[in-house]
């Protein structure tokens, strides 16, 4: 058994990326796996090496220790020859449409603007796909996709109609988040992939590439979020409550255990280290509601949604 822990590195470490490798890390302890720390870095627009550094500190000061460290922007060379998979497979074409083309359209099941494949057919520049000046996508099977994570949630999706035809590689240059998890899953042999379930609608899309270029689909899980409130939506934590803030008020053992409450693992919010709760760890105990996080008075405040 092996499981990844793949943060992007686009900002500070949050309690809720913290409680996402926190049960990754127990999930494969628990059951005598292997754990890596994916630091994902692709977004150059977006990514700072201070991130990736701090990412792996603040695994170290919750008490996470991982068997191996990937950096993904060193993975340019495996990337690139999926993309000559599929391009000698005819899966990939180039897309000229803009965001500002699909909007106003129809959602996907992850919210954001489906592609309707407008661009299918078109060819590749006669020097092949790394000519390209435009953004690159995979064409998918037009064929359902039967997914049940491990929690019991249905993925099912027929992913080329429901969200389209994935961009593989941006119109910068960057290898797009789809193709390299990917990719990155399928070479580090992994097994099972605990994530957040704000990422569970990409998983068909995944499954589709994932049998595009041969490997093996791994087992899935999508756990709960830790939300921040605000004008009567909930929304994803993003920047809120960064790790310099936390480790200000906090110790890694009492971050932990307030992370432990949460996920329904432990009877009160008192100071604990991972490796004491790997004993006892079973998922059957982690809530499948959503939390919401709130910096308090005296520091971190996890309630319910």
């Amino acid at each position: 058994m092996i499981s990844r822990f793949a943060p992007s590195t686009t900002g500070e470490a949050h309690p809720g990326t913290l409680l996402a490798g926190l049960l990754v890390w127990l999930d494969a302890r628990s059951r005598g796996g292997r754990a890596l720390l994916r630091l994902e870095d692709l977004d150059v627009t977006r990514t700072k090496t201070a991130w990736a550094d701090q990412m792996i500190e603040a695994c170290r000061w919750l008490g996470l220790g991982w068997d191996a460290v990937v950096v993904q922007s060193d993975r340019r060379v495996a990337h690139e020859a999926a993309l000559d998979a599929l391009a000698a497979a005819g899966r990939l074409y180039p897309c000229r449409c803009s965001r500002a083309d699909r909007s106003g359209g129809r959602r996907g099941p992850d919210g954001s603007w489906a592609y309707d494949n407008t661009c299918r057919g078109r060819a590749l520049p006669a020097d092949g796909w790394r000519a390209s000046g435009q953004p690159l996508r995979a064409q998918l099977d037009d064929d359902p996709v039967a997914v049940i994570d491990d929690g019991g949630l249905d993925l099912s999706q027929t992913p080329a109609r429901e969200l389209g035809d994935p961009i593989v590689r941006r119109r910068d240059g960057v290898i797009a988040y789809q193709l390299a998890v990917v990719v990155d899953d399928h070479d580090a042999a992994i097994t099972d992939v605990v994530r957040g379930r704000d990422i569970a609608p990409s998983t068909a899309t995944q499954v589709m590439l994932q049998r595009l270029l041969g490997f093996a689909t791994p087992r899935y899980r999508h756990h709960f979020l830790l939300l921040e409130p605000g004008a009567g939506k909930l929304a994803k934590l993003h920047g809120s409550i960064p790790f310099t803030q936390l480790r200000s008020r906090h110790d890694g053992p009492a971050l932990c255990g307030l992370l432990a409450h949460a996920a329904g693992l432990v009877s009160a919010p008192v100071p604990i280290t991972p490796a004491e709760l790997v004993a006892g760890f079973d998922w059957r105990r982690v809530p499948t509601v959503d939390r919401v996080a709130r910096w308090g008075a005296d520091g971190l405040v996890i309630g319910g949604a």
